[in-house]
């Protein structure tokens, strides 16, 4: 029993990391991963603070599930996520001023953002806390890295740097399209490939098994 219990939380934690990826896979919180991806440390703070709100809803959720009635649970949803997506927003605009600029309105945005409700809604409002967390754990971070890889590609491209050190020498011609709408839906769609790709490989390669 307690092996069954351990594989269970297992998957649902590692699910979010590949098989429900929420950008590259489900299409899910697309405004952020599109807006904020211009550098890896603004896609890894917009991450972060997804993180925590998604963690600490899904448990708040899973808690209170039994005690709250059908007709009110969105508008309930709404005021929890609401609650700590204001604490997140509160917290980076006192402790990291440039980054709360640079992200603009999209962490209050996260109250908004199909990842959190999808998560309550599938997962938290029927789940203990336990995989609630474990769920939480791994579409956080899958989405986490998710912003990071594509805020890797974009800003190496578009500026020459990583994290604000330059990596490409005076001889590189930075491709601002990168740092640009445009770039975003251009590396957003080759990542979908990517993944859609070694998904089909490893699809092919089980089969032939």
């Amino acid at each position: 029993m307690a092996e069954d219990s351990a594989n269970s939380l297992w998957y649902e934690f590692k699910k979010g990391l590949w098989q429900d990826i929420p950008p590259f896979r489900l299409v899910l919180g697309t405004c952020p991963t599109l807006a904020v991806t211009n550098s890896i440390k603004n896609g890894i703070a917009m991450g972060l603070a997804t993180l925590f709100v998604l963690i600490c809803s899904n448990v708040a959720i899973s808690a209170l599930r039994k005690y709250v009635a059908v007709q009110v649970r969105i508008a309930l949803y709404v005021v929890i996520i609401a609650l700590f997506v204001t604490l997140a927003d509160m917290f980076l605009a006192a402790m990291f001023p440039p980054i709360s600029k640079a992200l603009g309105p999209y962490v209050p945005l996260i109250v908004v953002n199909c990842i959190i409700l999808g998560r309550a809604e599938a997962f938290a409002q029927k789940n203990a806390v336990v995989p609630s967390l474990m769920d939480a754990l791994g579409i956080g971070l899958g989405f986490t890295m998710s912003l990071a890889s594509m805020g890797f590609v974009r800003e190496l491209l578009g500026f020459g740097t990583l994290l604000n050190f330059r990596v490409l020498g005076d001889w590189f011609e930075p491709w601002i399209v990168m740092i640009l709408p445009a770039g975003a839906f251009v590396v957003f769609g080759s990542f979908i490939a990517l993944v859609n790709w070694i998904s089909h490989r490893k699809a092919a390669g089980s089969s032939s098994m």
